[in-house]
């Protein structure tokens, strides 16, 4: 894990991201989708960093928003904070939680709702072990 990269606007992993190799997280200055990413424009045009900052983040779907897992990273992350969703990540990783198993899908990508994916960030493989998901 690469916390240095931390969370990105739109919620998702930028420090768990196995493209994170070449790249230096959607807040750097170097951004290569900084030209076209809705949720860029979206939050540099409110003057926030990320989306659990907005008010109506939990009704947005602009562009990548409108997928499950950013939508409950970026719920968990407004609800507990950024840091608390580096932890769990970080815990689920220790744990076996692979972020992106191949190509950019995972074990957080292994369920319908934002509130299972919501209970995953938060218990893990217990969330599976118990049946909660």
């Amino acid at each position: 894990m690469k916390k240095e990269l931390g969370i990105a606007r739109c919620g998702l992993a930028c420090c768990l991201c196995s493209e994170n190799e070449s790249c230096a997280g959607c807040l750097a200055d170097g951004c290569t989708d900084k030209d076209w990413c809705e949720v860029r424009k979206c939050t540099t045009s409110q003057r926030i960093s990320h989306c659990f900052e907005c008010e109506n983040a939990e009704n947005c779907g602009k562009g990548i928003l409108s997928k499950q897992k950013p939508k409950a990273f970026t719920a968990f992350a407004k609800k507990y904070g950024e840091e608390r969703l580096l932890e769990c990540l970080e815990r689920n990783e220790k744990n076996g939680v692979v972020y992106h198993r191949s190509g950019i899908v995972g074990d957080y990508d292994d369920f319908d709702r934002v509130t299972e994916i919501f209970d995953f960030i938060e218990n893990g493989k217990e969330t599976v072990k118990n049946g909660k998901a």
